[in-house]
């Protein structure tokens, strides 16, 4: 609705103009907001402990906040389909900035992980909310430059997140790394009202709520499971395999549910789509060979190179760069020629090769050669990250558009969670075989092989410092190597993506028709109401 109350049609081609540049700065934000907080609280955490106490329960800081992220990601994706994606990004923010406002004023430990999980569940709305609010005012032939800036967000905020987070710890307060997304927030809230004009599903929908908690409490066990495993608790223990068992009945229950729900959260007629099927996988892949080797990147600058953690976070700027320059150059690149089957394939294999030369790394690298290699992995990941999201938006009906962008960025966030635990697994399992010749009273001086504390590895004589240096590279040559074999898995499927034209206009859409018990199509008249049928 417009301010005067009249219905506002958004043009078959798209916003152009003035009102695309506002709402799309808005929608920039959003999601800066979003991937700022999952780094800038990282170089607080200290100070947070100091103040509020409860070591113990530090690293639920972060847990909480992707936990929360991960598993409200579909269900923001869904709702924006059936209610209107206007209202439900509205929604995600004001969660995002009452998490935000609430963390801040935290007083106790238990408290700060609460708020932060809440903070998290506005965060998943964010994330999907811009991007598919952007499928409904640009036009897949025009949305590749767009979905390259935003690619070139998380580069941004990866860099930013920890700077930012330590220059306000030093000069204000811990409590300002939340208060800080207070006045963003606000702007980005009050652009989107006034200046957004999206169409308003009018039928009446029933929500899968069963369906949404048996989604959310099965991914939410199956993380906890590659969080704590082999860190909080051994992979045998009683609780990692009981919440693995409770992980896969309550995902087999959901997969139940979406079969006899008459809307169901992820439809599975879904994943007879060819293309929604090779995203799926290739988003899950590469997030595991993201989030999984590159988690060590800044460990290896910290021993190695004896570089603090805000330095480290200093010398990672090569692989954001990479990331940046080629999310956004490919992005311009597909709205130009209107292909994009090459930019994955050639991505992954950079991928490939630059996880492959991060396995080179030794004590003997010079720092300039290191910094080139991780060019090299974000430069590959730049290529490929945002290509997946276009590409299924492109395959899907206008009313799919939300689902089907919430489920590809979902299945990225749980790759991500599930590569950090086997990286981890296969870090600690060489190291622990090659520490094996050092004595035990330096083994024991290291503490638990599982988290390496650059401080204590310092504190080793010199001798002994200069071996510890050569079994930790060796160790970390095989989480880099087992990367590149996990990055060999996208670059194989991205050979089977068919590229189908990317559509000039946005299509008219049809109101979603609820499905059958058994998830089947919309009748056939909704179909040809909307757009062309996607390739199946």
């Amino acid at each position: 609705m417009s301010e005067r109350g009249q219905p506002v049609e958004i043009p078959d081609e798209g916003l152009r103009g003035r009102a695309l540049a506002t709402v799309f700065g808005a929608l920039m934000l959003g999601m800066f907001l979003a991937a700022l907080d999952q780094t800038i609280v990282s170089t607080a955490l200290p100070t947070i402990v100091g103040d509020l106490g409860g070591l113990d329960h530090l690293s639920w800081v972060v847990t909480a906040y992707l936990l929360a992220s991960t598993v409200s990601t579909p269900l923001y994706g869904k709702l924006g389909d059936m209610l209107g994606r206007k209202p439900v990004f509205l929604a995600a923010i004001v969660i995002f900035l009452a998490g935000s406002m609430l963390s801040g004023l935290s007083q106790t430990m238990v408290q700060l992980i609460l708020f932060r999980a809440l903070q998290g569940l506005g965060a998943g709305g964010l994330i999907v909310g811009a991007q598919a609010i952007l499928a409904d005012i640009i036009p897949p032939r025009q949305r590749g430059r767009y979905m390259g800036l935003m690619g070139a967000v998380f580069a941004v905020s990866s860099v930013a997140g920890p700077l930012l987070g330590g220059f306000l710890v030093d000069n204000l307060s811990w409590r300002w790394v939340f208060y800080v997304n207070m006045p963003i927030g606000a702007l980005a809230l009050v652009i989107v009202t006034l200046r957004l004009h999206l169409h308003v599903p009018h039928t009446r929908h029933r929500i899968d709520y069963l369906g949404a908690g048996l989604l959310a409490s099965g991914i939410g066990a199956l993380i906890l499971v590659a969080t704590w495993g082999g860190t909080q608790y051994a992979w045998g223990s009683s609780t990692i395999v009981g919440l693995t068992v409770a992980g896969v009945a309550l995902l087999a229950g959901f997969v139940w549910q979406e079969r006899r729900a008459a809307e169901p959260i992820i439809p599975l007629t879904l994943f007879r789509s060819r293309t929604f099927d090779l995203v799926g996988a290739m988003g899950f892949t590469v997030g595991m060979a993201m989030f999984g080797a590159i988690i060590y990147l800044p460990l290896f600058l910290q021993l190695v190179y004896g570089a603090s953690p805000t330095s480290s976070g200093l010398r990672m700027v090569p692989l954001m760069l990479g990331l940046l320059t080629a999310s956004i150059a490919s992005g311009r690149a597909i709205t130009r020629f209107g292909r994009y089957k090459v930019y994955p394939v050639v991505g992954t294999a950079t991928l490939v090769v630059g996880m492959y030369l991060l396995s080179r790394l030794s004590v003997s690298t010079d720092p300039w050669l290191a910094s080139v290699y991780m060019l090299v992995v974000g430069v590959g990941l730049g290529l490929v990250m945002q290509v997946l999201v276009l590409m299924v938006q492109n395959d899907a009906r206008p009313q799919d558009i939300g689902v089907v962008t919430s489920t590809a960025t979902f299945f990225r966030s749980v790759g991500g969670s599930f590569g950090v635990a086997l990286f981890g697994a296969v870090f600690a399992s060489r190291l622990a075989g090659e520490l094996a010749r050092l004595p035990a009273d330096v083994i024991a001086k290291l503490g638990d092989v599982g988290a390496i504390d650059p401080a204590r590895a310092k504190q080793l004589p010199p001798e002994v410092h200069a071996d510890f240096l050569q079994i930790f590279a060796s160790a970390l040559h095989g989480v880099f190597l087992f990367g590149m074999v996990i990055a060999i898995v996208p670059f194989a499927l991205s050979w089977l993506i068919r590229e189908v034209p990317l559509r000039t206009t946005l299509g008219r859409r049809a109101e979603p028709a609820p499905t059958n018990g058994h998830g089947a199509e919309p009748p056939e008249h909704v179909v040809r109401e909307t757009s062309p049928a996607p390739t199946r």
